[in-house]
């Protein structure tokens, strides 16, 4: 028997709950903290609410131990604010454990991140080579990082649920119920999901790929509006019935 799905445009959240998911940051703590204060002026009469942060806190942007520091405050402050893992977030721990010269971390942004740390982890590849330079880098950035931070990566879930919305990083293995689906699709899974054309049994609203601007289908919702690099920060607000994106603009690097 063929599941039925929902469509974008008939889904509502939960009764009384505003939500909101908002895209990757990716080290931009000027627009994340706008964000936020966009959001929070909404509040204001809001019975209930949650903050979904999609992942992807760190690597590519400028600021990348700020916006840790700025969730885990948040976390601390209320806990209807949600971080999910994305393959960053992943990435940056699995450097942690291991100085990997060729991995994610150090291919993708992740020397953007130790330079917010106080670490630059190119500055002895000319004397040592990029293996050696890497480990002492590592080493350093170890010591720098603290152990909150690593407690807050390690603490991320893969993927929530509110009314006819479930949310993750980068989407689903289509043919694999949602309670189901591997960690590894959750953060890094691209064109087999946006292929698919039939619904699913909730909207999918998730980042990973990045679009110019806020992706809006029948089955998901995509809002990685590139903001490390274009300044401009997207977020799916969903009071009852109605949805929209809301969008904050810095500048652009």
């Amino acid at each position: 028997m063929t599941e039925i799905g929902i469509h974008y445009l008939d889904a509502s959240g939960p009764d009384g709950i505003r939500l909101y998911a908002i895209g990757d940051v990716h080290g931009r703590h000027d627009l994340l903290a706008a964000m936020h204060q966009h959001i929070e002026s909404e509040l204001e009469y809001a019975p209930d609410w949650r903050i979904i942060h999609l992942g992807d806190y760190v690597d590519r942007g400028p600021d990348s131990r700020s916006v840790i520091d700025f969730l885990i405050e948040a976390q601390k402050r209320d806990a209807r604010n949600i971080m999910l893992a994305g393959n960053h977030d992943i990435g940056m721990l699995e450097f942690l454990a291991d100085a990997e010269p060729d991995g994610l971390f150090m291919n993708y942004g992740g020397v953007q991140t130790a330079q917010s740390y106080g670490v630059d982890l190119a500055r002895d590849a000319h004397w040592f080579g990029k293996a050696e330079a890497v480990r002492r880098g590592h080493a350093a950035l170890v010591k720098a990082v603290p152990r909150s931070h690593v407690d807050f990566l390690r603490s991320l879930v893969f993927s929530v649920t509110f009314g006819d919305f479930f949310f993750c990083h980068a989407g689903i293995r289509p043919g694999v119920p949602l309670d189901k689906q591997s960690q590894q699709d959750l953060i890094w899974i691209r064109d087999a999901f946006h292929d698919h054309p039939g619904l699913f049994s909730k909207v999918i609203v998730h980042g990973h790929t990045p679009v110019p601007q806020a992706e809006v289908m029948g089955n998901r919702v995509n809002v990685d509006t590139l903001a490390w690099k274009s300044g401009t920060l997207s977020a799916l607000a969903v009071n009852g019935d109605d949805k929209r994106i809301l969008t904050v603009h810095g500048k652009a690097l």
